[in-house]
């Protein structure tokens, strides 16, 4: 038995659980308004990852020519 796939993606059945979970939780006519939260917070979090990313690259382009000659 292979323990390691007990925690990988949900199969057919888990999703269809979920789906019906969520819809009786918080309702249909919620759903569309969730799923735009959740979009404009990846949004958001994929736009801080790409400014974190360019303040790396600019402080590592800006390294090599801040040596020190004495």
């Amino acid at each position: 038995m292979n323990t390691v796939l007990a925690f990988g993606m949900p199969g057919g059945w888990e999703l269809i659980v979920i789906i019906l979970f969520v819809i009786i939780f918080f309702g249909a006519k919620k759903i569309p308004e969730i799923a735009r939260g959740m979009g404009k917070g990846i949004r958001e979090f994929k736009d801080a990852t790409k400014e974190i990313k360019n303040e790396i690259d600019e402080s590592a382009k800006a390294k090599p020519s801040e040596k020190k000659t004495d």
